[in-house]
This record gives C-alpha cells, structure tokens and sequence, in this order.
C-alpha cells in the first residue's frame, strides 16, 4: 500500500489501482493522485456517487459508478461481490482505477475481494474516516485507546469500555438500532457525538443524549462518537470495584459474611422465576426476574472484588474458567462429538465432568452438596441412583409408592412407627414423582403455596376471619377461589 501512485501504473503494467480519496473533495487528494484520476485512457471505476470528490471527478471524465449494484443486490455480501466483479472484468481487458471514498484500509470490503482475487494491485492510501472524526473530535488514540465498530454488526455483548467510533451509519434505521444499542450500555444521560460528512465542507456534528439524536442525519458518510461512563455489565463491574474501594460497609465484607445474601438474593430469584407463566409472555413477572437476577449478579460481582484485592482472580478469571469448561463439556458442539438427543448430552457431560475430578468417584452419589435444600437435594440423589438403573420407567409406576408411604404415614400416625420418618418417606417419593413427570418440586410447592396465599388474602378481604368457626371458614374459602 502507499500514498502516491508508483511508476507501474505508468507502464501500464498494473491492471488495477486502488485509490482512496479521503472524506472531502478533490482539492484534499495529493496532485499526483489527482492526476492519475484525471489522466485519459484509464478507466475509473467508483463505489458511489455520494461523495464530494467523486461527484467532483465526475464533472471532469467519465466515471462508472457502482450506485446500481446497491440497488440490484439483496445483502452487502452480494453488493461487495458484484462491485469486485465488475472492477476485476474491467481489469480483463485494460488498467482499470477503481477509487472509494476514504480510506481503501477501512470499510472497504470490495477492496479485500479484489486484492484476494487478483495478484497484481497497487493501493493509493486516503484519508479515513478516522482520521477525519478524530481530528474534528480532537482525541488521540494513544490516550485511552480507540474501538472501531460496524454498525450493521454490532458485537453482543456490546462493550463500550473505552472511547468507540461506530461507521457504516448509513440508513436510519440502522443508526436507531445502535442508538438502542449504545443507549443500554452507557449512564443515563451520557453524551455522544454523531459526524456526517466530516472532511467535506457539508459536515454536520451533533453532540447531545441518546435521546435527541436524529435519525435523520444517517448516511454512507456518517458515524458516532462515544466517550462515555460505561454502563451494562463492565459499569456494575468498575461500581462494585470502587465501592469496595471506597464504601465502609463493603470494605468490612468477606466472603464468608456474603453467604447469607447470596442464598437469600437466589432464593428472591427463585421466587420471581415462580411468577412466570408457563405459556407466552408476562412482561411484569420477567422485569421482576430481570430485577432479581441483578440482584444475585451483584453476589458475584461483589465476590469477584474481594478475591480481586486479595490477588486471587478477577471476573476475566472467572469467566474464562467458565467458558473453557462450557466448551470442553460441549463436544457436540465445539468438537466432532455427535449426539441423538439431550439424554446423551447430560450423559457426556457426566463422564467429561469424572475424568476432569481425576477418574470415577467411589459412589454415583458423591459431589451431592449436602447443604442443598431438601427437595433439591432428594431429586439430585434419585437422579444418580437412576443412572445406574435403580429408578422406575414412569411416573405411574411411582404412584403406588405414594400410595403406600400415605398408609405407612397413617399408621404411624395411630402409633405404629416413626411419623417423622415416615413424612420423610412420603416427601421423598413425592418428589421423585415429580422428577417422573418433569416438574421442579420447589418450584411447584412455591407455586402452589402463592396460590393459597393469594386466596387466603381474598378470604381475609371478605371480613374479619377471627371467631369463625370451620365451616364458616371453608365458605369463606370456596367463595374466594379464582373465576
């Protein structure tokens, strides 16, 4: 690559130069370049006429414009394709210049197929876009770093960590998408800066809140500046960080004083998953799990930061650790294992799960946390003793078990045995009906019991409930049943 045009394009040779112009007119574009572009004989191929120097160029020789492929083409894939296409036929039969706004270097996606389809090119570097938003911003990238993005591909999750310029703003709709976008993940109220046509004597800048930026100044010469606080997830990050820094309370924490919160936060999540309709979409119960989820991603951040001061690991730690044992338990889809079905996973993820703990354990029930609430922990230790067969085909086959622990519990209960046992019997027979028919005990206990809550508030609405007798009591609890 280069910034002038090299004696091979004068030789006719070099069957293609790659020029860029930079963001503005011609009069901004070196002398020899201008007059490669101007020189007869050679044809100049252009990838649009939305451009001052290339509307420019065009009053003063013929120029083929690729604004018809845009039109005719269902994706930029294809829109890219056809562009090469055509400067690489041109190439066929004579030198061909193929010009672009900016830079060759940046956003040209056309120009990577050429150079990836022809082996003798030579590229006249331009003045970016870059080049030109920083110098109107006024920012150096060496200062904080600069992160360039596409705004037809925004990554997700997107990080806005340091200071980003977002291009390829050039339909409305596509800058409000990134408008959203960057409007979730920066603090309420954050400044940022949208260019048109910078470089050119047309530019329009506009700085201002998520909020008030017009769709309307969308365009191929169009992108947004953002030098924000970041929000999202990497700003609960850095608060969590500074209020251990900072805050009296949080300094004073440790990683055993926070077990209590986060039992307590995940059981508050469960409670809220409970609220979710089983069918469709209850946009009040998934605020409040989005809430609550919040609230437990706070335990781990909160964790993350004391094992941080103490230089054991940070969150980057963490979640590599994460992510490599999601892909070494995956090989179904990070590798060539193939699978029938999610039976066969779980079974995989079993035995990858033995050979990382270093071989098979002495019992299918070790690694079943004793600390686990009881329902949980009974349907974790049916489920290990149903891998090695000691388990029933179905749930009906589970009913007469039932059946015979409510008779043993009846019995005991007239004196003959242990009721405490006996209870314990039945809960756990229960709950392996559930695993049966695929139901979360807790969750459905928890549901149930907000069912009996809601109506016995409904029954407690009704009038006072004290001094009634049992009969009174249980018409004041049909009436108050739903429908």
């Amino acid at each position: 690559m280069a910034g002038q045009p090299t004696d091979r394009a004068a030789t006719g040779r070099l069957m293609i130069t790659v020029i860029g112009l930079g963001p503005g007119t011609l009069d901004r574009v070196p002398a020899p370049v201008r007059d490669l572009l101007l020189t007869e004989g050679r044809r100049v191929i252009a990838r649009t006429r939305d451009h001052p120097a290339l509307a420019e160029l065009a009053e003063h020789r013929e120029v083929v414009f690729c604004d018809d492929l845009y039109e005719s083409s269902d994706s930029f894939d294809e829109v890219y394709s056809a562009i090469a296409e055509r400067v690489l036929a041109a190439a066929a039969v004579g030198h061909v210049i193929y010009a672009v706004p900016g830079s060759p270097a940046i956003g040209e996606f056309a120009v990577q197929r050429i150079l990836a389809a022809a082996d003798d090119v030579e590229v006249i570097a331009g003045e970016s876009f870059v080049d030109a938003v920083l110098a109107e911003i006024g920012y150096d990238p060496l200062d904080r770093g600069l992160q360039i993005l596409n705004g037809h591909h925004l990554p997700d999750p997107l990080v806005l960590d340091k200071p980003t310029l977002i291009g390829h703003l050039d339909r409305p709709e596509i800058m409000a998408d990134v408008l959203d976008a960057v409007g979730r993940v920066i603090v309420e109220g954050s400044m940022v800066t949208v260019l048109a046509g910078v470089g050119a004597s047309d530019a329009v800048v506009r700085t201002g809140i998520v909020e008030s930026l017009d769709v309307g100044l969308a365009g191929l010469r169009t992108s947004m500046f953002v030098d924000a606080v970041p929000g999202g997830l990497i700003g609960a990050v850095q608060v969590m960080r500074r209020l251990r820094d900072e805050c009296p309370w949080d300094r004073e924490q440790t990683h055993q004083s926070l077990v209590k919160n986060l039992v307590e936060e995940a059981y508050e999540l469960i409670e809220a998953i409970g609220r979710l309709p089983r069918e469709g979409i209850d946009w009040v119960a998934y605020a409040g799990v989005e809430d609550e989820l919040g609230d437990v991603l706070l335990q781990v951040l909160f964790h993350e930061a004391i094992a941080r001061q103490k230089g054991a690991f940070d969150i980057d730690g963490a979640a590599e650790v994460l992510r490599q044992k999601l892909v070494r338990r995956h090989p179904h889809v990070f590798g060539g294992v193939e699978v029938d079905d999610a039976s066969e996973v779980k079974m995989n993820w079993d035995r990858i799960k033995e050979a990382e703990a270093g071989g098979p354990s002495e019992s299918v029930l070790d690694g079943v946390a004793e600390g686990l609430p009881g329902l949980q922990r009974a349907s974790k230790v049916q489920n290990r003793a149903a891998k090695v067969g000691f388990d029933w085909e179905t749930a009906q086959q589970v009913l007469p078990k039932v059946r015979e622990e409510t008779d043993e519990l009846e019995r005991a209960m007239s004196g003959d045995g242990d009721t405490d046992a006996e209870l314990g019997d039945l809960l756990f027979s229960v709950v392996n009906l559930a695993r049966h028919l695929g139901i979360d005990p807790e969750l459905a206990l928890r549901r149930a019991t907000s069912t009996f809550e809601q109506r016995f508030r409904r029954m407690e609405r009704s009038g006072p409930l004290e001094g009634l007798d049992l009969d009174a009591l249980n018409r004041r609890w049909n009436s108050a049943k739903p429908g």
